[in-house]
């Protein structure tokens, strides 16, 4: 049943990232085609996730592949909050093309499948893994936005004739969206790393590549609204430094995907 859900979403993402690149050409019908290709294959991997936890023994997405597949939901899901509206539809082409390939990865990982369960407390696992996917959601969508207001900057500073056939929100919306989007989901990775360390501490494990990488992560968004607010950071220096933290959050979601929970 599981597989029978995966090959839906899959296909419905993606169409959508396809779309996503017609509606550069020729905006309009491909636009509307990927918003609705989005809202179905978010539907259908919804429908994935319910039968995973009903069927799990435990935390169904204690793996990476696992929380790689709940990553990419979450990820969607905050994309659709703004993506559905004609002008962000082009942050979709920043979201769905990825999305669906890192829901391919972790289905070939068996992050797709209803067999889950460890030793781990799944309090434990929905606070520290739920509250670190939620924010690292949150950076990625922050990303999308700091990527479309360069694409956005580059193109008025072209003048380019075709910016008006191609709606996109103001340098200035883009800008401010992305602060506020990462001001939300630092304090949801502050938790998920606390949890994290308390039960490090509780259990006498040592501290590895993953555990230090995810603080660093922290350290760069961190400086992020820092410098936001007391330096006045903003515009394309703010948008590189974002896709610098998003590097980092590709970092510990694919180079390290060695995971305490196997």
């Amino acid at each position: 049943m599981a597989e029978l859900l995966f090959w839906p979403v899959l296909l419905a993402y993606g169409e959508a990232a396809v779309a996503y690149f017609g509606e550069t050409r020729r905006p309009g019908l491909p636009g509307r085609l990927a918003t609705w290709g989005v809202r179905l294959g978010w539907l259908v991997q919804t429908a994935l996730l319910g039968l995973q936890a009903a069927r799990a023994d435990g935390f169904p997405w204690a793996t990476w592949a696992g929380s790689l597949n709940l990553f990419v939901w979450l990820v969607v899901g905050a994309y659709l909050i703004w993506g559905c509206q004609p002008r962000y539809r082009l942050l979709g082409l920043a979201v769905l093309p990825p999305a669906a390939v890192l829901l391919a990865i972790a289905h070939a990982g068996g992050g797709t499948s209803t067999k889950g369960g460890n030793g781990y407390s799944t309090v434990f696992l929905v606070l520290h893994v739920g509250l670190v996917l939620v924010a690292f959601a949150g950076f990625t969508v922050a990303a999308g936005l700091s990527a479309l207001y360069l694409w956005q900057e580059r193109r008025l500073k072209r003048r380019e004739t075709t910016i008006l056939r191609r709606p996109a929100p103001s340098l200035a919306t883009l800008d401010a969206l992305a602060g506020r989007t990462v001001l939300f989901s630092l304090p949801a990775l502050t938790l998920g790393i606390a949890v994290g360390i308390a039960r490090l501490v509780s259990n006498g494990d040592r501290v590895d590549a993953l555990v230090v990488a995810t603080i660093v992560t922290w350290f760069v968004w961190a400086a992020y609204l820092a410098l936001r607010a007391t330096r006045g950071l903003s515009g394309r220096r703010a948008a590189y430094l974002a896709l610098a933290g998003f590097a980092l959050v590709i970092l510990v979601r694919l180079a390290l995907p060695a995971t305490h929970f196997a």
